[in-house]
């Protein structure tokens, strides 16, 4: 668990990226590589809000927003459910593929929130072929992707946790080593304390890995419910994010063979913030219509669901933002009744 904090991540230097590129594919080079990038190792934290506190009742999204292609269209996108708290995944920061934007701030802005940004993968190429079609450079300024917490009021503290380190998309003995995606690092989490009216909240946005079984998510899970306790002892939590349930299994796709829910229960939490119905669906990044899936969660403790309900990727205009649907909850804390 990392408490560093910059307003600017230190991009890779010349020097770093050549050794990157000369390092052994093994475990044991990434997990050197990764300590020694200060921005692997650190969240950037941004924006502004005009708010002290969050109301006792307030809203919370999760959204995968694939790499977030139209960052003020997005933002705009999630207005009309008014969430107070947004909890972002695979957004972009200075890759090729979406102008070399900083996709999480310009969302913040356009929502008048503050944020948290961190850096899942420093990505050492342009990514896929569907990918590339968008890239406006031949390179990527900085190559962060990442995960994000957004919220209209400020922060008390914020934590990177990281789930894993073995380098699944750099080391072929780790996993999903991808040769069209070089990438250095792993699946994390952003934790975030909020103040609201009825005393401070823990707050969680994280990825869980794809390329995996339901037994890696579990024990990444699981090390997410550790190191929430340890940062946020006795608060109520609500974590959310692609959880990437069931992608092991196609054609059915079946996340009720996920064994992270029943480990989650076991520790207090609630799943009846996520809505019934699957969140995905073809984009213009992942064009697979036969892909149906639900990997798109909310969990909570000490939280009760007031109303919940997911929004479509589709906007206004017909474009798909994402190939995930929003998942979204109104919230209220817990009574001893409930």
């Amino acid at each position: 668990m990392i408490s560093d904090v910059f307003n600017v991540l230190p991009a890779v230097t010349p020097d770093q990226r050549r050794e990157i590129l000369a390092a052994p594919r093994t475990s044991e080079a990434h997990r050197g590589l990764l300590s020694g990038l200060p921005a692997m190792n650190a969240l950037q934290v941004g924006g502004g809000s005009s708010a002290a506190q969050l109301p006792s009742q307030f809203t919370v999204a999760a959204w995968n927003v694939e790499r977030c292609l139209f960052p003020k269209d997005t933002a705009t996108h999630l207005k009309p459910i008014a969430p107070d708290v947004v909890l972002l995944s695979e957004v972009d920061h200075g890759m090729a593929r979406t102008s070399q934007r900083h996709t999480t701030e310009e969302m913040a802005r356009a929502l008048g929130m503050v944020y948290a940004f961190g850096v899942e993968f420093h990505e050492l190429d342009l990514g896929g072929p569907t990918e590339r079609a968008f890239c406006t450079d031949t390179f990527n300024e900085r190559g962060w992707h990442g995960n994000a917490v957004l919220s209209s009021v400020p922060f008390e503290r914020t934590a990177l946790i990281r789930l894993d380190d073995h380098g699944h998309w750099f080391a072929p003995e780790a996993g999903a080593a991808d040769p069209e995606q070089p990438r250095i690092g792993g699946r994390m989490a952003i934790a975030a304390v909020i103040p609201t009216a009825n005393g401070p909240v823990c707050v969680a946005s994280t990825h869980l890995e794809s390329n995996a079984d339901a037994a890696q998510r579990h024990a990444q899970f699981n090390l997410l419910l550790q190191a929430v306790d340890t940062f946020a002892p006795g608060l109520p939590v609500l974590i959310g994010g692609d959880l990437n349930t069931g992608n092991h299994l196609p054609p059915d796709f079946d996340w009720r063979q996920e064994t992270l829910f029943d480990l989650a229960e076991g520790q207090g939490y609630s799943w009846a913030f996520t809505p019934p119905g699957l969140t995905t669906r073809p984009s213009l990044i992942t064009p697979h219509p036969d892909r149906k899936m639900k990997l798109d969660w909310l969990v909570g403790r000490g939280y009760a669901p007031v109303e919940s309900g997911i929004l479509t990727s589709i906007s206004a205009s017909g474009t798909p933002l994402s190939d995930h649907d929003c998942v979204w909850s109104t919230v209220r804390p817990q009574e001893k009744s409930d």
